[in-house]
């Protein structure tokens, strides 16, 4: 029996791609604070690496290291190295850059953002590493057992794009995109919160037997597992994050939660 899914969390302009009059002392997410738009954060970021070029901008979650946690994780799943990766809400690309430097995966790696300002950003990162796939050949793969050196990013975004990458992919990641989704207070044709319909978006990327891997700050994994359980995910295993203990309860501020897609 599939739970009920939690609670909404309140509307917030954090779920869009400006919020201008949201300035909270901190963000719980990352050290950085909130800036007034992706689009300006990675401006900025251009603006930055373009005076000093080992500017790589932020990423989240880095005071949980969730990339290395989260490498470590599916490294333990014995994953074939021809393994494809679909990053959602990529940033500055830095888990797939992870993950690509690892040496332990040469399938296809792409990441996908919202921001055309994040993808420039990525884009220009992957040069500097030599990793951006520049081959038209190459970018045209489906990601299904494919080789790959480098790295792609596109300008997509998951809640209204064209699903021209359905069910190709061996592994989509999720590290804050959810969080952001799920403040969004938009709705949709049905009068629903547009989160309502992530859960289905995602699972037609994943191709079937393959994993959905999702880390969130909002969300504890048992919400996550409410959220993302039913008839295609099951879950299938936790990223150790350090607990506390607060008033006799014990908890932890980044909760990461993998799902495999049934194969019917």
């Amino acid at each position: 029996m599939t739970p009920p899914k939690p609670a909404h969390l309140s509307p917030s302009e954090l779920g869009t791609k400006e919020f201008p009059s949201f300035t909270p002392a901190k963000n719980p997410c990352s050290q950085f604070p909130f800036p007034a738009s992706w689009d300006k954060t990675y401006t900025t970021d251009l603006d930055t690496h373009s005076a000093h070029p080992s500017h790589t901008g932020q990423a989240w979650f880095t005071d949980s290291s969730a990339s290395t946690r989260t490498l470590a994780y599916l490294s333990s799943l014995s994953l074939p190295p021809q393994t494809s990766f679909l990053d959602l809400g990529t940033g500055n690309g830095e888990m797939l850059f992870l993950l690509r430097s690892s040496g332990r995966f040469c399938g296809k790696m792409l990441g996908i953002d919202y921001s055309a300002q994040s993808v420039e950003f990525a884009s220009r990162l992957a040069a500097q590493k030599g990793l951006l796939v520049t081959d038209e050949v190459e970018s045209k793969r489906t990601g299904r057992g494919e080789e790959s050196t480098g790295v792609e990013f596109y300008v997509w975004d998951i809640m209204s794009s064209d699903p021209w990458m359905w069910g190709q992919w061996d592994v989509v990641l999720d590290k804050g995109t959810f969080d952001a989704v799920s403040l969004n207070p938009d709705t949709d044709v049905a009068g629903r919160r547009v989160v309502e319909g992530y859960r289905e978006r995602v699972e037609r990327m994943v191709r079937p037997g393959g994993r959905f891997l999702v880390t969130s700050c909002n969300w504890i994994e048992e919400e996550l597992k409410a959220w993302f359980e039913g008839e295609s995910f099951v879950w299938e295993g936790s990223v150790g994050y350090p607990r506390f203990s607060f008033g006799g309860k014990q908890g932890q501020s980044v909760s990461g939660v993998c799902f495999i897609k049934k194969v019917r």
